[in-house]
């Protein structure tokens, strides 16, 4: 994008005064202008959607410094949940580490958890899959873009919030090692108000029942992405079946359901 807007015509664009970009690029960094050669600073178009996005978070509550912090220095600004998903698809791609963690930072910031997981997230990964699957993205850049979105959940999962449903075990069922969508429903329950313990990948049946019974845990939730892997844990539950106070549930690709929306309505009204 060639640099050629002066600071006047990029307040003309913005509604933002040229004192006060001129704090912005000094103190955080967030505007790279050119320079002529008698010194004057020349703005590009990736200037004014960079200094558009900023204004925005301000009106909706950030402090500059949280806001140029959560913008980074990535090279394409996304507005919208399309383009924070199509942004994250395209790091995973150039194996752009910084620029994702950036992305999916935002996405959670700046969208509901709802769309962060069910518009951006979720689909951005299928994404990914599919990609890796028609080999345009490698194994090593498939699980960068899985390990950032796990850390950024397992993040929002330790965030506190109180007791008011009970506790939920989580688990993935015998022999899953997928837990990104399972990730997303204890993080779901817990802004719901549920104490959430997470057991991650590839939990026995049996240890996932004890703990929930150790907890005196209101529900039991296994994620499954295969129907060998939900079929199996049918055939265990149907042998050993838990305590009839402890509500279990079974969802993800494997199971019928894979709704994150319906399961925790469903365990919603379950604590009710």
């Amino acid at each position: 994008m060639p640099a050629s807007l002066n600071i006047s015509a990029l307040t003309q664009r913005t509604g933002v005064p040229s004192d006060t970009i001129r704090k912005w690029e000094q103190r955080y960094g967030v505007l790279h202008p050119e320079r002529t050669p008698g010194g004057q600073r020349r703005y590009s178009e990736r200037d004014v959607a960079r200094v558009e996005w900023l204004k925005e978070r301000l009106h909706e509550g950030y402090r500059i410094g949280e806001a140029a912090a959560l913008l980074g220095d990535s090279e394409t600004v996304a507005r919208t949940a399309d383009e924070l998903r199509d942004g994250i698809v395209a790091a995973t791609a150039s194996s752009d580490a910084a620029a994702l963690r950036l992305l999916v930072d935002q996405s959670l910031a700046l969208t509901s958890l709802d769309e962060s997981f069910l518009v951006v997230l979720a689909p951005a990964l299928a994404v990914i899959g599919e990609r890796w699957a028609c080999g345009e993205v490698n194994v090593a850049q498939e699980h960068l873009a899985s390990s950032i979105v796990r850390a950024a959940l397992l993040t929002l999962l330790s965030d506190p919030r109180p007791d008011l449903r009970g506790t939920a075990v989580l688990a993935c069922a015998p022999g899953e090692g997928h837990e990104i969508g399972l990730l997303m429903l204890a993080v779901l329950l817990r802004s719901d108000g549920w104490q959430v313990a997470y057991l991650g990948a590839d939990t026995p049946y049996a240890d996932a029942v004890r703990l929930a019974e150790d907890l005196d845990a209101r529900a039991l939730c296994f994620s499954a992405t295969s129907r060998e892997s939900a079929a199996a844990l049918d055939n265990e539950l149907t042998a050993a079946p838990p305590l009839d106070s402890l509500l279990v549930c079974v969802g993800g690709r494997g199971a019928e359901t894979s709704d994150l929306r319906d399961a925790v309505s469903r365990l919603h009204a379950h604590a009710a």
